[in-house]
């Protein structure tokens, strides 16, 4: 008998395909009701893009958020994840959401590298949006909570304090903090991340640096996803200070995604009022 793989979410959610074109078909209806602003090149690589989108009355000095979605760092597009910009908008503010190469084909210092400058190329720039870059957020799914939790972290092989962008707040959904069981995962092939990588990034045992963090995760998560949130809200509670630990009752780790995207969701309320306090 095969042992279970619990990173296999599409073996616990049994819509999981729906959820995903769900996804998809709520983010073209925000595209298509909203002002879009695609493909801005926050460096050179055909993926090194972002997208920004902008609430319909645009106040100067609104809040930015940015938002990184997840797919195991080998799949997933920006434009399926318009839909998370609603309680950004709701609140106010300005959204963006990042796009990065994927993995076998890009190795995962790469992936944490690009996020890190497209926060800070999105932070510099956001005035010609309307938005405040000292009234940032960042938020992130799954692999993209990994990725965005090295806007306030560094590995612990770099040897220099990494060039961070200065952020008010981190939501980190249904995060990867501990990467050490991904090689021999369901993912070996698909993603090839390799030990060294894990040991080289994963969150639990990186240098945590001080930023509000809201670590967030859905009731049905399997085993690493709820051990894990746990585990690093532990961790940075004890060094880097002022981290809440939030779990969305009945939601799965597909779910929270449709929740966090709306203003009146469980999670969706977190994150609107998240961007309206800054």
């Amino acid at each position: 008998m095969t042992a279970q793989d619990f990173y296999r979410i599409s073996d616990f959610v049994p819509d999981f395909d729906a959820i995903a074109a769900e996804f998809a078909e709520r983010s073209k209806i925000v595209a298509a009701r909203r002002r879009v602003i695609g493909n801005l090149p926050y460096g050179e690589r055909p993926r090194e893009v972002l997208d920004v989108i902008l609430p319909d009355r645009p106040i100067a000095g609104a809040p930015l958020h940015v938002f990184v979605h997840g797919g195991y760092w080998r799949s997933g597009e920006k434009h399926n994840y318009h839909l998370v910009a609603e309680p950004v908008l709701a609140a106010g503010g300005v959204a963006a959401l990042v796009e990065y190469d994927l993995m076998p084909h890009a190795r995962l210092e790469i992936l944490v590298n690009q996020v890190r400058r497209a926060v800070k190329w999105v932070q510099a720039r956001c005035r010609e949006f309307g938005a405040d870059p000292a009234r940032l957020t960042v938020s992130g799914h799954s692999a993209g909570a990994h990725l965005a939790s090295y806007l306030a972290a560094s590995g612990p092989e770099e040897d220099r304090l990494p060039a961070l962008p200065n952020i008010q707040g981190l939501f980190l959904l249904s995060g990867i903090y501990d990467l050490s069981g991904i090689p021999g995962s369901f993912l070996r092939e698909q993603a090839q991340m390799t030990g060294a990588e894990a040991a080289a990034w994963s969150p639990l045992t990186s240098s945590q640096h001080p930023a509000r963090r809201i670590i967030a995760y859905g009731g049905h998560e399997t085993a690493p996803f709820l051990e894990q949130a746990s585990q690093f809200h532990r961790r940075l509670s004890s060094s880097a200070g002022n981290a809440d630990l939030i779990s969305a009752p009945g939601l799965n780790h597909m779910s929270v995604v449709l929740d966090l995207a709306d203003p009146e969701g469980f999670l969706g309320k977190h994150l609107h009022d998240l961007v309206a306090a800054q």
